[in-house]
């Protein structure tokens, strides 16, 4: 291994080798303390500390870095107190999680470093969203973001260099080729020769170095940051290393070949450096054991705090309510009583330009959001307004795009991005469930982002165009669900959910779009997210509903006048309103639960069993359910409108009044 210091000043070359040597003895003493039974699991970096090590020191301590589970490197050189890391990796409350995820799924906006989730490929596109507030903030920063050989063959790999690239983002994306992908070799990974030659497909720069020469390591990237905060652009750098351990601890290393592990042992990171420098004369013998010492007692004293702290209470209001972060009770009022007659698409618009207004940290993304203004139109005429930087189109990846939002949360910005279709959300499904769903509960950061969700049938779209899917959101604790039915809630719910920093998925009816119109306030104004709205009084059945099966029951009623009910319109669906709902069982005692989503399983389901459970005796007859065949969406419109629970509507109403 050949090093070169070049200009490095022997103060920069000790401080390369301190932070080299410390993750190395830390991960020494870990692995005792796991056959000593006493932590659970590890994933070792041992043999790749030069790429945590020399990357960190080569990046300012006010630039993100998105390390990986072999990174410790990433943690211990921006000087986070190794009692906290710990705790951390014991799962106690001092840690960065509090318990609620292991090793280094956590971040710490401190010391600037977001870290990964298990799906490995989603971090890239945040650290684009990072890059991307930088970039609109006119901050001369670059963003380091690590993956592994493995992850390169994940379409999140490909989406985040392809969306850096086309925006000119400065982002440093670092390949670490360890050899392995747990126990799949390169050779079953890819085909090309170098990882590094994917580069030049997104018209990058790229660089393959030796991984486990940390001068090596610490120059190339020191370099390319400095280029790429005055001339932003990505870069890709290949490090070839070597994982000396399994891919945890208890996989072994019994599938690499003996010979291969024996010519990686010669290339120890922290071996040779330490060599180079006693051979310079920029170290002595005598400075390598006192510094082993001092690490050594730094390490066990932190370990003996972390240990002897309190194991953790379990306190289930505290764990539900750090699910999301905390909003503001108080709603925006209009500044005047103004009003103009509105679309439920013109509502939505509304609410949108009034908030980018507002808020000069908002920006919009999606496909075709810019100068065609989307594919509904909705955003037309924004781009003159507000720019190209805060209205932007972007590349066919939504799951590379709902990352970026998260970066942009991250690093101070407000995002909402357009899903064009509702349907199309499958691919950015990760980015949604376990990175917005679940950041602040795991490590305190919200995600300030709406998606849009421009959903429902009724239009002959067919069955990738037409999906009522909101009960797959439902599900997920940490999202918001609101689903509009008018063009003044639709407005003032929209203004509510860019107010919350939670993630919002955000429904828009696209056949309400152009189909329904409303006098509404023309100031902007919110509407309390978590609150229904009873849209109709009657005192037979309680008709409780949302979105599209709200105009449904009420042109029902409007042509059976013999049936009077109340229509309750939820309005959001996570939190749904349990209060309004228990209002109107009480006094009424028959309800009918009317959602266009296919019956198995949608909120109906859940609706009916909180009845059933808490309400039994306030009921007159079952709880019944008016809900779309559980089939796919069909094109044609004789099947469409079978398919549709409007269909059954009749039916259902006769039902529950006989009953």
């Amino acid at each position: 291994m050949q090093f070169d210091h070049k200009q490095y000043s022997h103060e920069t070359l000790i401080e390369l080798y301190k932070n080299l040597l410390r993750p190395r003895m830390i991960e020494e003493k870990m692995l005792i303390l796991l056959r000593q039974g006493k932590v659970g699991k590890w994933f070792s970096g041992i043999g790749q500390e030069a790429i945590s090590v020399g990357a960190t020191m080569a990046m300012k301590y006010d630039e993100y870095i998105l390390p990986m589970h072999r990174n410790l490197g990433v943690f211990t050189s921006r000087g986070i107190p190794l009692e906290k890391l710990v705790a951390q990796w014991q799962g106690k409350m001092s840690g960065f999680t509090k318990g609620r995820d292991r090793s280094f799924h956590f971040g710490t906006q401190e010391h600037k470093i977001v870290g990964m989730i298990s799906h490995l490929g989603p971090q890239m596109a945040i650290a684009d969203g990072i890059a991307l507030a930088d970039r609109l903030e006119n901050r001369f920063r670059a963003t380091l973001v690590f993956t592994g050989e493995g992850a390169t063959s994940e379409g999140d790999f490909h989406e985040a260099l392809n969306v850096a690239s086309v925006w000119n983002l400065p982002v440093i994306f670092i390949i670490e080729n360890n050899g392995y992908g747990l126990s799949t070799p390169t050779a079953e990974q890819y085909k090309c020769e170098s990882l590094v030659d994917r580069a030049a497909g997104y018209g990058m720069q790229g660089y393959k170095i030796d991984g486990n020469n940390v001068l090596e390591v610490y120059d190339t990237v020191r370099k390319v940051a400095e280029e790429i905060r005055y001339t932003p652009r990505p870069v890709l750098i290949e490090c070839m290393t070597f994982r000396m351990r399994g891919h945890e601890e208890a996989s072994g290393t019994k599938y690499v070949p003996k010979e291969l592990m024996d010519e990686w042992r010669t290339k120890d990171p922290v071996f040779n450096f330490e060599n180079y420098l006693l051979q310079q004369g920029v170290i002595s013998l005598d400075y390598v054991g006192e510094l082993k010492i001092r690490n050594k007692i730094d390490i066990d004293n932190a370990i003996d705090m972390a240990f002897s702290e309190f194991d953790i209470v379990a306190d289930t209001a505290v764990e539900v309510a750090d699910m999301y972060a905390p909003t503001k009770e108080e709603q925006i009022e209009p500044l005047s009583d103004m009003k103009a007659e509105k679309r439920y698409l013109d509502a939505i618009s509304d609410a949108m330009r009034l908030a980018m207004q507002r808020h000069s940290n908002l920006v919009i993304m999606g496909q075709d959001v810019a100068e065609y203004g989307g594919a509904f139109k909705i955003t037309q005429g924004f781009v003159e307004e507000f720019g190209k930087g805060r209205v932007r189109n972007t590349p066919l990846c939504e799951s590379a795009i709902v990352g970026a939002a998260l970066g942009l949360s991250i690093n101070g910005y407000k995002a909402i991005m357009e899903m064009q279709f509702a349907d199309f959300v499958t691919c950015g499904f990760n980015q949604i469930i376990n990175n917005l769903a679940k950041s602040h509960y795991r490590w305190g950061q919200n995600a300030d982002v709406v998606v849009r969700m421009p959903t429902g049938a009724g239009t002959g779209a067919g069955p990738f165009h037409s999906q009522s899917n909101e009960a797959w959101f439902v599900k997920t604790p940490g999202l918001k669900v609101v689903y509009p039915a008018f063009p003044s809630d639709a407005k003032g719910l929209l203004a509510s959910a860019i107010e919350d920093p939670n993630p919002i998925i955000f429904f828009e009816h696209k056949y309400l779009y152009r189909a329904i119109s409303e006098e509404i306030l023309t100031d902007y104004y919110t509407t309390p997210i978590g609150k229904a709205k009873l849209v109709n009084e009657g005192n037979e059945i309680s008709i409780i509903t949302y979105g599209l099966g709200v105009h449904w029951a009420l042109d029902y009623l409007k042509e059976n006048p013999e049936v009077s009910a109340d229509v309750l319109d939820l309005r959001t669906l996570l939190p749904w309103d349990v209060e309004a709902v228990t209002e109107t069982v009480k006094k009424n005692g028959k309800v009918l639960i009317l959602h266009e989503d296919t019956l198995c399983c949608g909120i109906g389901a859940e609706i009916a069993a909180y009845i059933g459970e808490h309400l039994f005796n306030y009921l007159d007859s079952p709880v019944m359910r008016c809900a779309s065949l559980d089939t796919a969406i069909p094109m044609n419109k004789a099947l469409e409108d079978n398919f549709l629970a409007k269909a059954r509507l009749d039916e259902s109403i006769k039902k529950l009044m006989s009953y």
